[in-house]
């Protein structure tokens, strides 16, 4: 008579020596910043225990991967990846996971409008949690954008609630932390990063809002348009409904042994 296991891969502990916690980060042409920007996850992710820091450089144009390089070589908790090209930031967050020496995520943009102090609570909320490990993301309590584009993320974050009923007030946060196996189990898709709680949850992982912090550039200029940004949220929309309502996960696997 066989004896059923259940067998929980999309929750991984931490087995052996490494790093808990792999925080990635994507950049763009963040000179300007990314110096600040390191110096300061550095120091707030002391309070998580052993981590390392990932950038990924998505085909810089500018002085962001001498930058980067100068410091991780300085700093062996820091490491650089760097596309040859500029491929988006969704492939640009999977290759830092893939990289990620960690079994559990943690992702913030590298602009400087995050805290990465927000990161160590979100973490511990993570661990904290029952049953299937969780996707905690952070929700912009007060932003620090221009008018213009506060009012087009509203827009589009209440059109992708009503229609994915996602139940997550911030998709576009770039805040968020999550298991490493689980994410790479998800189909990758430039976009897919601003639909993380809608394919986590199918894939039946709880989601876990968390307010965070939000500030304004010091520095650079943002990638996106709003009027870009609009068009190929509403596409990506429908791509997602149809990837969600073709999906089917199983909600428990076992493995039979004698």
């Amino acid at each position: 008579m066989s004896d059923p296991t259940s067998i929980d891969f999309r929750r991984p502990e931490r087995s052996g020596e490494g790093p808990r916690a792999c925080v990635v980060i994507a950049v763009l042409d963040e000179a300007e910043n990314v110096a600040a920007v390191c110096e300061e996850t550095l120091r707030e992710m002391e309070r998580a225990g052993e981590f390392e820091i990932v950038f990924v450089d998505d085909g810089s144009s500018d002085a962001t991967p001498e930058i980067l390089q100068d410091i991780a070589a300085k700093d062996p908790r820091v490491r650089v990846i760097r596309h040859d090209r500029r491929c988006g930031k969704s492939q640009a967050v999977r290759s830092g996971v893939l990289a990620a020496r960690a079994p559990w995520i943690a992702t913030m943009d590298g602009d400087g409008q995050n805290d990465p102090a927000d990161l160590p609570d979100m973490l511990e909320k993570a661990w904290a949690a029952e049953g299937e490990a969780p996707l905690v993301a952070g929700t912009r309590v007060r932003r620090n954008d221009p008018v213009s584009r506060l009012v087009a993320t509203r827009i589009a974050n209440g059109f992708r609630a009503a229609v994915l009923g996602d139940h997550c007030p911030d998709t576009g946060c770039g805040v968020k932390v999550f298991p490493r196996e689980a994410f790479l189990m998800l189909p990758c898709f430039e976009g897919m990063h601003r639909f993380l709680p809608a394919l986590f949850q199918r894939y039946g992982h709880p989601l876990i809002n968390h307010p965070v912090r939000h500030r304004a550039r010091h520095a650079g200029q943002s990638k996106y348009t709003n009027i870009g940004r609009a068009f190929v949220g509403i596409f990506d929309t429908m791509g997602v409904i149809w990837l969600v309502r073709r999906t089917k996960a199983p909600g428990r696997i076992e493995e039979r042994r004698p």
